[in-house]
């Protein structure tokens, strides 16, 4: 007689089923690990995810002249603007009683600067009209069509009313059209005047120099992350000291070190004067332009380059290269074909840990670039705090991330993100 095999589920000391068991420890395992990261999640969420949703938002939200002339906006969309006759009295009286309001609530200026953007000088002229109009009964004082014309000559001009029914709407391609020097206009999508097309060129520069600086960086950087990698530790300590001495002085106080060294009669063209490569009428002019720049970022940028290089270069085995000496290959051989190829992904972290600083940076630029030197961050910087124009800033940062996401999709094609390595 044989015995019968127990296919029952197999059970966990407490007497449930081992599968369940296993699946429900499993499960307050992933809890408890989620909650151990929950903290740096959150932040992430606030501080990373929230404001880029928020720039999104801003480059093509348009909101203000609907919000601001509930009554106007949909009475002017009826108007023909090729017509060449003004809007009709229909619309002058809207106006009045959406203008009341809005200088009432202090609104109006808000508008006014948002339209300004679009055309100059309609900022002026409702400043000047909110005075006059807080004091209109928009009952009794109907009809307001003459009253608009004598207040200020702009409500008499066509332009004024095709420039609030352009850009009405609740979302708008403006400021991303603005951002690459186009402009939305009654007549369609136009190129902005030559005198103000500069983005793109600010966009190429930045490009451009950024990847100037971190080429300069890896030229720099590799020399000292090799000798840092080779001497004795007690000597490459001493020497990381040096790399990390920039860490332990203000972004402003070497980048105004720079500004003073740089200048005509600064440091480096008095030194050229004093050994005779430079003649002292013809000083060379190394500030205020892009040569600066390059210059100041790539002292403030190494660093970043050295660090993720000296981190790969350590945990290369320096018998490899000796094997391919005892083999016949000379130093230049050996140091190409072997050790160079195990440092790669060192240099990749490098690389994009300085470009995408360099790319963002403002303040640099700003102090050191002069009008030839600077950024598009630069820009973006001059339109959140003294523009005001915080759409444009919006689109010109959106634009941006999305150039570096290209850029670091178009890496991981050609190089592969997974061969980047921190050591």
């Amino acid at each position: 007689m044989s015995d019968t095999a127990d296919t029952g589920p197999v059970l966990a000391a407490d007497g449930t089923p081992l599968k369940r068991s296993l699946a429900k420890a499993l499960r307050v395992q992933k809890i408890r690990a989620l909650l151990l990261i929950a903290p740096l999640l959150i932040f992430v969420l606030i501080s990373f995810i929230v404001p880029i949703i928020s720039m999104l938002s801003r480059s093509v939200e348009n909101d203000i002249v609907q919000n601001t002339l509930p009554e106007t906006v949909p009475l002017l969309a009826a108007w023909d603007a090729s017509s060449g006759e003004l809007p009709g009295e229909d619309v002058y009286d809207a106006l009045a009683r959406d203008m009341v309001i809005a200088v009432n609530a202090k609104q109006h200026t808000k508008l006014a600067t948002r339209l300004n953007y679009e055309q100059t000088g309609i900022a002026s002229m409702f400043r000047k009209s909110g005075r006059t109009i807080k004091k209109w009964d928009p009952v009794a004082d109907a009809p307001f069509k003459e009253k608009f014309l004598e207040l200020h000559d702009g409500w008499g001009d066509i332009e004024t009313w095709k420039t609030i029914q352009t850009h009405s709407g609740a979302i708008t391609n403006g400021y991303f059209l603005n951002a690459i020097d186009m402009q939305k206009t009654p007549d369609g999508i136009q190129a902005q005047p030559e005198n103000k097309q500069i983005l793109i060129k600010l966009f190429i520069r930045t490009l451009i120099m950024s990847l100037v600086i971190m080429g300069s960086c890896i030229l720099l950087g590799y020399p000292v992350a090799w000798i840092l990698a080779n001497l004795p530790a007690a000597k490459a300590n001493l020497l990381m000291i040096l790399v990390l001495l920039p860490f332990w002085t203000s972004l402003l106080v070497r980048t105004s070190a720079w500004k003073v060294m740089l200048q005509q009669q600064g440091v480096i063209n008095d030194v050229l004067v004093w050994i005779g490569l430079v003649d002292d009428a013809n000083r060379l002019i190394i500030i205020n332009n892009q040569f600066g720049t390059i210059v100041a970022m790539t002292h403030i940028l190494l660093p970043f380059m050295i660090l993720p290089m000296y981190s790969v270069m350590q945990t290369i085995n320096p018998t490899y290269v000796r094997a391919a000496k005892s083999l016949g290959a000379t130093d230049w051989t050996s140091f190409w074909r072997v050790y160079f190829p195990q440092s790669i992904p060192g240099i990749g972290a490098g690389s994009i840990l300085v470009f995408i600083l360099a790319i963002g940076y403002y303040i640099t630029p700003e102090i050191v670039g002069g009008t030839k030197g600077v950024f598009i961050s630069n820009r973006i910087a001059y339109h959140i705090s003294s523009s005001l124009n915080w759409g444009l800033a919006a689109a010109l940062g959106t634009i941006l991330l999305v150039v570096v996401l290209i850029l670091y999709w178009a890496y991981d094609k050609i190089v592969g993100i997974d061969n980047v390595k921190l050591g």
